[in-house]
């Protein structure tokens, strides 16, 4: 197994043996970062197409002060970020009094779900709602930082988060009933 020095140093030099290494070691965990950000999974194989070819383009400016499957990590955040900025750049805002509860884990509700059910719950969710509740729940990013990102208010940010969790606690229940 190469080292990710040893991937770095041959993709800078354009070899496209260790080019494909860097992809197969790292598509499979980024292609799952993707299907989070996407609406399915055309769209989740965009967005990892685009995010390699930068990672390729940008690659030297890696400095190597965290892991690269970070940087990487990092890289695809922001192809999804680009991607929907520009397809979808006006969010509504909306009044935090009308944000509603988080989503409970009522009765183990969750624990009947499958990760794949879960994830097409996700998916399911309005383009706004998806990306907030990615950045915040699953990235860790802050309020302030997601509307940094997606050019929106902190105040947005959170009513965004508040009525993904709403909707997903629904169809939660919804889809947990008969089980």
């Amino acid at each position: 197994m190469h080292s990710d020095e040893q991937l770095i140093e041959g993709c800078l030099n354009n070899e496209s043996y260790y080019q494909e290494l860097l992809y197969k070691r790292f598509a499979p965990k980024m292609f799952g970062v993707c299907m989070r950000f996407a609406k399915n999974q055309m769209e989740a194989e965009d967005i990892l197409q685009e995010g390699f070819i930068k990672v390729y383009s940008y690659l030297k400016t890696f400095r190597k002060e965290g892991s690269l499957e970070g940087w990487i990590r990092r890289t695809i955040i922001n192809t999804a970020i680009n991607l929907y900025k520009k397809n979808y750049k006006h969010l509504q805002d909306t009044d935090l009094d009308q944000a509603g509860r988080y989503i409970a884990d009522e009765e183990g509700v969750l624990d009947k779900l499958s990760l794949k059910e879960l994830l097409n719950l996700i998916q399911d969710l309005p383009d706004g709602y998806r990306m907030v509740f990615n950045l915040n729940i699953l990235e860790g990013y802050t309020h302030r930082e997601i509307g940094e990102m997606l050019e929106i208010s902190e105040n947005t940010s959170k009513s965004q988060l508040s009525r993904a969790r709403n909707a997903l606690q629904k169809k939660i229940k919804e889809l947990t009933r008969g089980k």
